[in-house]
């Protein structure tokens, strides 16, 4: 009894743990994108992609997150303890209110990359995939009647790993499942079982989507962990985690995007907020965009990718003569994502871009077929690989794409 309380105690602080790398990657893309994060000189000394603490926390209380200076240093020095920021020189452990540079390690290459951490991507990363699934095992189920989401039984989801390549055997599937549970990624639904290759329900406990409140990781406290126990249904009404990139097919029918089918005819189809793309096209409901819109977003698509006015083979798109023209692009994505979608096996395409996103500011445009990522010959890789490729590469991606001569 006292070990499994002891698994439980580690699980929740690693799970607090999880919390804060997502908020602070929240934070520092917030922070890019309001210009706070730049190359700044400093005795003669450029010290690049940093910030002033005093500038942070005037930016801090002005934007909410924080409801005065003081509350606000003790988040900054929560994400410094935590190996998120760090003083440019690495002299001050102390996050202090004054005019010094503070940079945070993923912005110079210093985050600590451990055991810990992988398994939290990996979870991450495997929660994308099962998510995006069209047949995904996470479904809202019943057990002992309480409803949980993101649920699955274990034999499940150690088949699916088995079946998409994650896990070489069902044993390597379950030490995969248990490594997830001790680091508070998975649990079983009223935390009484260890990870089994069984019928035993089991869910996520992290919605790596939802949007971190910086407050809110000096409030957590354990019974915060607990309400996963149920379904919450404000949880995922949140703006995505740049984490994640994108969102399910949301089911509200206040938000629209235009879809635009062979026969160019326009049609009203239900969509979430501006996200972008996501690590494997990783939503679907038949095929869910990777692009999640605002309310006031619209954004062309066809959910059924009927986006081509015909099919064309990569030999096409290459022979001589061909009716295409090659452009490359460079999209720098923003705390939302990068905002377009990919489609198709082989060549893939544009399926989808959101009108305030980077990439339509970039000149991605649907119909365009994807030759190169970071120039790297991608016409052969289906749309999974290329957005894997996207995903897990540096936020400023440069594609080479060709599109229809008008």
């Amino acid at each position: 009894m006292e070990r499994t309380s002891s698994i439980r105690r580690k699980a929740m602080a690693r799970q607090h743990k999880a919390e804060v790398m997502i908020a602070g990657e929240q934070l520092r893309l917030r922070l890019h994108d309001g210009k706070l994060i730049k190359d700044r000189r400093y005795h003669l000394r450029t010290y690049p992609n940093c910030f002033v603490a005093q500038e942070l926390i005037d930016w801090l209380v002005s934007h909410k997150e924080a409801p005065d200076r003081a509350t606000a240093v003790c988040l900054m020095q929560h994400l410094t303890d935590h190996e998120i920021v760090h003083h440019v020189c690495d002299k001050r452990p102390v996050f202090k209110d004054a005019k010094l540079l503070y940079r945070f390690r993923k912005d110079d290459g210093t985050f600590p990359f451990n055991t810990e951490v992988k398994i939290f991507m990996r979870g991450q990363r495997l929660y994308e995939h099962l998510i995006a699934d069209k047949n995904s095992i996470l479904q809202l189920r019943e057990e002992h009647g309480v409803t949980y989401q993101r649920s699955f039984p274990g034999c499940q989801l150690i088949d699916w790993l088995l079946q998409n390549g994650e896990a070489g055997s069902r044993r390597q599937g379950v030490e995969l499942c248990r490594a997830l549970q001790e680091h508070g990624i998975i649990q079983h639904v009223t935390k009484k079982h260890d990870f089994f290759d069984s019928g035993l329900l089991y869910h996520f406990c992290i919605n790596f989507r939802r949007r971190r409140r910086l407050s809110q990781l000096l409030n957590e406290s354990e019974q915060d962990n607990d309400k996963g126990v149920a379904v919450s249904p404000q949880e995922d009404n949140h703006p995505d985690s740049p984490f994640v990139l994108r969102k399910n097919a949301p089911q509200e029918a206040n938000n629209g995007f235009q879809s635009v089918g062979s026969n160019k005819d326009m049609k009203q189809v239900t969509s979430g907020r501006r996200g972008s793309l996501n690590s494997l096209q990783l939503h679907a409901a038949g095929f869910p965009p990777l692009v999640q819109l605002s309310s006031t977003s619209v954004v062309r698509c066809n959910p059924k990718s009927a986006v081509l006015r015909r099919n064309f083979t990569c030999e096409e798109l290459m022979a001589p003569g061909a009716p295409f023209i090659k452009r490359v692009l460079t999209v720098i994505g923003d705390a939302l994502g990068w905002g377009f979608v990919v489609r198709g096996m082989t060549p893939c395409y544009v399926q989808a871009v959101d009108p305030g996103g980077p990439a339509a500011a970039a000149g991605i445009k649907v119909r365009q077929f994807v030759c190169q990522v970071h120039g790297q010959c991608v016409l052969y890789l289906d749309y999974r690989t290329v957005t894997r490729l996207v995903m897990t590469g540096p936020r400023t991606v440069v594609l080479e794409i060709m599109e229809p001569l008008e």
